[in-house]
């Protein structure tokens, strides 16, 4: 299966931002395990960050061609307004699974609505890192394992 794994705003500071909140593991941790997990159990993980939204508009648009089966997204800061990302993720018609790291329900208010979840099959949040891996596993039928 061919899975792209996109990131939104910020998420590249992961290891530096908000350490509490988001742990210290490094952006480049999280790629290589993901695409150690893809290779490990046969697939192909493409992984994607930009801080701006057209980048992430243009990503998930250029999925619709080129092979992608499915996406795993993290919008960031985009989850709780960007109408325009929530528009580009319902024109796929793949599944999609939107991750955060932290439980954003524990969080400020404006973090508890997502305008992207609805167009998305499933939410994963709160479970840190280890939630990307639990949703390639739901998008893959796979173990739950990290390697």
């Amino acid at each position: 299966m061919k899975i792209l794994v996109i990131n939104g705003p910020n998420i590249n500071f992961l290891g530096i931002r908000e350490k509490g909140v988001y742990g210290t593991e490094s952006y480049e941790s999280l790629v290589k395990s993901l695409e150690e997990k893809g290779r490990a159990e046969g697939h192909q993980v493409e992984v994607f960050q930009s801080n701006y939204e057209g980048a992430v508009i243009d990503r998930i648009q250029a999925a619709y061609g080129d092979g992608t089966e499915a996406i795993i997204i993290n919008p960031g800061a985009f989850t709780h307004y960007s109408y325009a990302v929530r528009d580009a993720l319902a024109s796929v018609s793949m599944p999609k699974i939107e991750v955060h790291i932290s439980n954003v329900h524990r969080r400020e208010e404006f973090r508890h609505h997502s305008v992207t979840a609805p167009v998305c099959d499933g939410q994963i949040v709160g479970l840190g890192l280890r939630g990307y891996a639990l949703a390639m596993d739901y998008l893959t039928g796979g173990t739950g394992e990290t390697p």
